[in-house]
């Protein structure tokens, strides 16, 4: 059974996606296990995916990457994300907020920062989120004040990708107080290892638990004035366009998880005899999995179709809102439904349904909570 077929990916998407197949099946999927189990961050699958080309490649090739466009970074999700959430999560993290320096900072920005990551040497992150917010971009409180020396950060984030690990992370910081809420925020450059920021790893998570997330301070971080990326006020603005790719990207995240609960279940049903006769000979079952495909074949169309809008920026918001919702949902009823057709087996831990299962109530809430997401469909379809 393969879900994942190429045939709705765009030609020039197929080549890296057969790369990101063969990856996954020799590095993620043996290794998979092991990583939720202990919940290390897999530094050695995150190298030897910088080693095949499918990390950072996002990066425009002047800055030393490959420039691959957001179908060829939504086929490598699926992929991934088939495999493995976790470790997904992670590879895909490593070049995590240089899509906002690419597209608004400076040239020398671009050659001191993005240049390493995409020649992985480096890994960078994207601090958004604070513990008491998350979606309300236009209420975060971790404030960037302007001084002779630079600019000083105070405030907090949370469930930072790479916020321990990474090198330096492009950080969103409140800059002014105008009336206008949605002009008062702006984008840095904070290198971790400047004085006054601290990080340290959230504690351990019911799902991809080989990604970690961290919770950092800022106490009186001061930073050069050149970190400064774009115009001053304009962060909110470069994040609602980051994330207008980003949904569309972890739309693939819940495909790919869809494909696995859908494979698992298949198999499963197909291997069990109960009752005299084989399990998936039960209309009941077959009314479940098709169900399951229903789910997964919809919502993937949706998501190869917004990609196209989104990169030709026609309409995009609402176009990366709806298949980030619908992508991500599909996943989740799938999970639940390997998980009921597993029977008392789907409560084992070393099962890969269990895995997914916890694994896919997590996109749901990130880049975007889904509530709001269809507060978007509805706002920017009118």
């Amino acid at each position: 059974m393969d879900l994942l077929d190429d045939s709705i990916v765009p030609e020039h998407a197929r080549e890296v996606k057969q790369q990101a197949r063969e990856f996954a099946e020799e590095y993620i999927e043996p290794n998979a296990e092991e990583y939720y189990r202990t919940g290390e961050y897999p530094w050695e699958i995150l190298e030897a995916g910088m080693d095949a080309g499918l990390v950072a490649q996002d990066i425009a090739e002047e800055y030393g990457g490959s420039g691959y466009d957001l179908e060829q970074i939504l086929a490598i999700a699926e992929e991934f994300y088939k495999a493995d959430a976790g470790i997904a999560l992670t590879l895909q993290l490593a070049s995590f907020g240089c899509e906002i320096v690419e597209q608004y900072g400076s040239e020398e920005q671009k050659e001191e920062y993005l240049r390493p990551v995409a020649e992985n040497d480096q890994i960078s992150g994207l601090a958004v989120s604070e513990p008491e917010t998350g979606s309300d971009l236009a209420g975060m409180t971790t404030t960037a004040e302007k001084t002779d020396d630079g600019w000083v950060l105070n405030g907090e984030k949370y469930w930072i990708g790479n916020g321990v690990e990474a090198d330096w992370l492009t950080v969103y910081a409140k800059t002014g107080d105008a009336e206008d809420r949605y002009s008062n925020y702006s984008m840095f450059i904070v290198e971790t290892d400047t004085e006054g920021y601290e990080a340290e790893h959230i504690p351990e998570k019911m799902g991809m638990r080989a990604s970690k997330q961290a919770h950092i301070v800022f106490d009186d971080c001061t930073i050069p004035e050149e970190n400064l990326v774009g115009t001053a006020g304009g962060g909110f603005y470069m994040l609602a366009d980051f994330f207008n790719h980003g949904r569309v990207v972890v739309g693939g995240h819940g495909l790919g998880m869809a494909a696995a609960a859908i494979e698992e279940a298949w198999d499963f049903v197909h291997d069990r005899n109960a009752f005299g006769r084989n399990i998936s000979e039960f209309q009941a079952v077959q009314h479940d999995l098709a169900d399951m495909l229903l789910e997964f074949e919809s919502a993937r169309s949706l998501n190869w179709r917004a990609a196209e809008k989104v990169k030709n920026h026609d309409n995009a918001g609402y176009w990366a809102a709806l298949c980030k919702c619908r992508s991500t949902e599909a996943s989740v009823f799938c999970a639940e439904r390997g998980m009921q057709l597993h029977g008392g087996r789907s409560n084992l831990t070393d099962r890969r349904i269990a895995r997914v299962y916890r694994d896919v109530r997590i996109p749901v809430i990130y880049e975007g909570a889904n509530a709001v997401q269809r507060n978007l469909i509805y706002r920017q379809r009118q």
